[in-house]
């Protein structure tokens, strides 16, 4: 997939301190992109944006 129009953030969460954080990019049709902020190289995991929402409403809950 071609990721060269990813629109990458971080969670306010995830601070300034250079943490452990990944970042998303959740701009791209059909496809939420997620890499490691400390190795943007390193590849991505790629996930449908529904499997995306349950994922981050489960991770709110718990």
């Amino acid at each position: 997939m071609d990721l060269s129009s990813a629109q990458w953030r971080k969670s306010t969460r995830s601070g300034t301190s250079g943490g452990d954080c990944v970042e998303v990019a959740d701009n791209l049709p059909g496809v939420v992109a997620v890499r490691d902020s400390k190795n943007r190289d390193g590849g991505t995991l790629q996930f449908d944006p529904q499997s995306w929402q349950a994922f981050v409403s489960f991770a709110k809950r718990h």
